[in-house]
């Protein structure tokens, strides 16, 4: 493993050992403020060469998203026939241009780099010359500490490691406690960022959950792992963390995914300065939205009581059916004026006789 990573050790130490005798003009070349802050360039100098790689990452993620619903029709066409599954998978990347693999490059080839700081400060840790940093070097670096946590500690060594090292074993917990719950933290921030503001939530997709899953796995793995990091290496990764939040609040800011609330956001924050060109059609359209919006207004809710329809009554006085309406009491109805006429036109013809 040395043998095929030795020219790693040597970019990796040599990168450290450069800003390490910059820095020596401003701090104690033995200091932790000294070799601690190479690593934070180290860090720059790596993220800055990856930056072309980032760029495709990001248009590549974009793709992936763009290219889910038509991922889900062909799982769904072909369930049965995974080899025809596969090369209709092939065909719609290579129509795109998409590749799957461009999304991890940054992180791929990141690796090299992190195993090889992690095996230099190993070395340092065991005072042993590696790559371009000599013995007085590596003797410096390996006595220099982060607030009392010397640069080669770990979280689970033990206390007569701690003591070689010329440290307190609280120290070195407490900061390395600190440290991992830093960079579990700027991780879970990072993801969480990445799915509420620059993911199409029109489009769900099963990308989308398996970014909502890496949000919660990413910051438990590196707080797993990371109680088996040395100090540098949690400066290391904390330092990247930090580096790639930055990075893709700036991406996020400039070049938001459509459909994202940071487009919504940068869209409108444009038309507002007048500095977003838009089709006279759309502009009438969404325009005309408002105004039904702002125009409709919403029935008033009325009592049970006036909800209820009333009866219909039929001529006479009558209910549907032939059944008059019951009076007041149980008093039978009072007759029509057509019914009482014989009534008067009799008693009329008594009072005649009564006469004669």
């Amino acid at each position: 493993m040395d043998t095929i990573l030795d020219p790693l050790y040597q970019v990796v130490s040599w990168i450290i050992a450069f800003f390490h005798s910059l820095l020596s003009h401003v701090f104690d070349e033995d200091s932790g403020w000294a070799w601690g802050l190479s690593i934070v360039f180290l860090v720059v100098v790596i993220r800055i060469a990856l930056i072309p790689l980032f760029v495709k990452q990001i248009k590549a993620t974009r793709n992936m998203q763009a290219l889910q619903p038509r991922m889900k029709a062909i799982q769904e066409r072909y369930k049965s026939d995974k080899q025809r599954q596969s090369e209709e998978m092939m065909k719609l990347y290579k129509e795109t241009g998409t590749n799957p693999l461009s999304s991890c490059l940054p992180i791929l080839l990141q690796s090299p780099f992190f195993i090889a700081l992690f095996q230099v400060l190993n070395k340092i840790a065991q005072n042993k010359p590696v790559g371009v940093l000599n013995q007085d070097q590596v003797t410096s670096a390996r006595n220099a500490d982060i607030f009392g946590a010397p640069i080669a500690a770990k979280f689970m060594d033990s206390a007569s490691t701690i003591a070689d090292l010329q440290a307190s074993l609280t120290d070195v917990r407490v900061v390395t406690v600190i440290m991992i719950v830093l960079m579990s933290l700027s991780q879970f921030y990072t993801q969480r960022q990445l799915m509420t503001k620059n993911v199409d939530l029109t489009v769900k997709t099963p990308f989308m959950q398996q970014q909502k899953m890496l949000m919660y796995i990413f910051p438990v793995i590196f707080a797993v792992f990371g109680i088996n990091f040395p100090v540098g290496v949690l400066v290391y990764w904390l330092t990247t963390n930090v580096w790639t939040l930055g990075q893709q609040m700036y991406i996020i800011k400039r070049n938001p995914t459509p459909g994202s609330l940071a487009f919504k956001a940068r869209q409108e924050k444009l038309r507002a300065k007048g500095k977003l060109k838009e089709d006279p059609a759309e502009v009438e359209a969404r325009e005309a939205v408002e105004r039904a919006r702002a125009a409709r207004t919403q029935p008033k809710r009325q009592p049970k009581a006036k909800r209820q329809t009333p009866t219909t009554k039929q001529p006479g006085g009558k209910q549907p059916g032939g059944k008059q309406p019951a009076q007041p009491g149980g008093s039978k109805p009072e007759s029509s004026p057509q019914a009482k006429r014989p009534q008067q036109g009799k008693k009329k013809s008594q009072s005649a006789k009564s006469k004669k």
